[in-house]
């Protein structure tokens, strides 16, 4: 078991910047994939970014190719993501998910534990 705890949520003007942190504890396996996910209210949780825990290799949905960014730092089992040039669509709650043997895929079955999320407001 995966204990994922997620930080640096907030309210940003469109365009601006923020960098999610998701602090893994537990059971963290060189084949855990790390992902992040997003819910907007009334929709459905969707895929935004994902990490293979060793070898570094990430995919991303395509609205936020290019803006965001997600990286892992093996010292401190964290993993980021960080959020440029954000619009009022990516407005959402931002969850962190870790998946043995989870890469590639950007579904939420294949992720099988979740941090409580962090709230991300990007206003126009």
């Amino acid at each position: 078991q995966v204990q994922l705890i997620e930080s640096g949520g907030g309210l940003v003007q469109a365009g601006g910047s923020l960098r999610l942190s998701c602090a893994a504890s537990g059971r963290t396996l060189p084949s855990y994939t790390m992902g992040w996910f997003r819910q907007a209210p009334g929709r459905e949780r969707e895929f935004v970014a994902a990490i293979s825990w060793s070898g570094g290799n990430t995919y991303y949905t395509d609205s936020v190719e290019g803006r965001f960014t997600i990286s892992r730092e093996y010292a401190k089992n964290t993993v980021y993501l960080q959020m440029n040039s954000l619009k009022p669509e990516d407005t959402a709650d931002y969850y962190c998910a870790a998946g043995a043997y989870a890469y590639p895929s950007r579904s939420t079955t294949a992720f099988d534990s979740w941090g409580q999320g962090t709230q991300v407001t990007v206003s126009s």
